[in-house]
């Protein structure tokens, strides 16, 4: 384990060397296959898709440029958890989900051990040393340096060597992600490179993508930051939308099926949402109608919705995109069905 201030020191030192050398490239460097040198954005693209992703345990950490080494202690909503292997995620993530709209909390036990975005690895005596990690990181994700984590590069591949009047000196294997990173971390201002082309890499959705040259990787690491900023603001959108849910009661205002508008069979009802996902439609002389609800999110906001032992509410049961709402109206469209639409208005 290394000491933290020396490491958070020199990440710190290495982001803003990068930052500066990237104002200083030629806009054809990289361009040419033979040219690409460590100040390049293809060096830089291979660099951040080849950095440690610690963003699998951020539910825990808070923090995407590293993650928190097994075991630790941590104290979520109030209860301690003792998190021996990955498994016991689940356990945090239990209790994280167990209200929908409550401020979570986790709190470490200190000391524990790290691995940060360039696979260091260094024990954290404090919460203080914990928000000098932090702060690198965001400093990181401000400046467009931290990791690229939606574009995994498959392995192995091929990097060529050349010198700097364009006579290919070598070649070398990388076989891993920490492989790659080393490399492009070391490289001198004597060295230039170029991928030996066509690649494949899967994407954060699964999918699997083959790229022939610089502008290819560019292209697709353009695409999949954009999914990923699309992901974010619905995940957001999504809170926003329990926090509605659950602080208010709403009324059908209109329900489209087969192009009829039945919102009269649910005229006399009240539907509350609970902050446990548990949701109820209360009617003045008939029995309350039980449900469950659960807002999810990809690049849009959903809102699933499950109704029992009702067959009028039977008819809402679906997963519905949301296609607007405010603090007073939630616009919804069936996914299986575009016709079908449902808007929720607040009493």
């Amino acid at each position: 384990m290394k000491n933290l201030k020396f490491i958070t020191s020199l990440f710190l030192t290495a982001l803003l060397t990068l930052t500066s050398c990237q104002d200083e490239i030629d806009s054809e460097n990289g361009q040419n296959p033979n040219t690409n040198n460590s100040e390049s954005q293809t060096a830089s693209n291979l660099e951040r898709t080849s950095m440690y992703d610690g963003s699998f345990d951020d539910f825990l950490d808070g923090t995407s440029c590293s993650s928190i080494l097994l075991p630790v202690v941590a104290t979520v909503n109030g209860q301690q958890v003792s998190i021996i292997s990955q498994s016991d995620y689940q356990l945090v993530l239990n209790i994280l989900g167990q209200f929908t709209n409550d401020n979570d909390t986790v709190t470490l036990q200190f000391p524990l051990s790290v691995r940060l975005s360039n696979y260091t690895e260094v024990i954290v005596a404090n919460q203080g040393e914990y928000d000098a990690i932090i702060d690198a990181c965001e400093t990181a994700e401000n400046t467009g340096k931290d990791a690229i984590s939606c574009l995994d590069i498959d392995f192995p591949i091929t990097i060529l060597t050349y010198s700097l009047n364009l006579e290919q000196t070598g070649s070398l294997v990388i076989q891993s992600e920490q492989q790659l990173y080393a490399y492009m971390n070391n490289m001198g201002n004597t060295e230039l490179f170029s991928v030996k082309y066509p690649i494949t890499a899967t994407l954060s959705n699964n999918s699997t993508v083959t790229l022939t040259s610089d502008l290819d990787l560019q292209a697709s690491i353009e695409d999949c930051l954009d999914t990923e900023d699309a992901e974010e603001e619905a995940e957001e959108e999504a809170k926003n939308l329990e926090t509605i849910l659950v602080n208010g009661a709403f009324k059908v205002q209109t329900f489209i099926n087969a192009g009829v508008n039945k919102a009269s069979d649910y005229a006399n009802y009240t539907i509350d949402f609970a902050n446990d996902k548990t949701c109820t439609a209360i009617h003045s002389t008939l029995s309350a109608v039980q449900g469950t609800y659960n807002v999810t999110s990809e690049t849009e906001v959903y809102l699933n919705l499950t109704f029992a032992g009702n067959a009028t509410f039977n008819l809402l049961n679906n997963k519905w995109e949301v296609t607007s709402f405010s603090n007073t109206s939630i616009s919804l469209k069936s996914t299986a069905n575009a016709a079908i639409t449902l808007v929720l208005t607040q009493i």
